[in-house]
């Protein structure tokens, strides 16, 4: 899987998390952690009752964004 690919899947994860929480009729909560790994990698874990864990190759990401963007971060 591409990394962007993955990226996307990321996003569409927490969105949905997040709609699942927004819904839930009580307390939810949601936690987002991301970890530096060896090859230019990040593992992010969602946390919300359960871990959803993916590894996404970050430094392919960064050099395709616009040089503003990543000055900005």
């Amino acid at each position: 899987m591409k990394p962007t690919n993955l990226v996307t899947e990321v996003k569409q994860q927490l969105e949905r998390l997040f709609d699942e929480l927004l819904i839930h009729d009580g307390y939810g909560d949601l936690r987002l952690e991301i970890r530096i790994l060896k090859r230019g990698q990040k593992e992010i874990i969602l946390h919300c009752g359960k871990q959803h864990r993916y590894v996404v190759d970050f430094q392919s990401i960064v050099n395709k964004l616009p040089k503003n963007e990543v000055n900005n971060q």
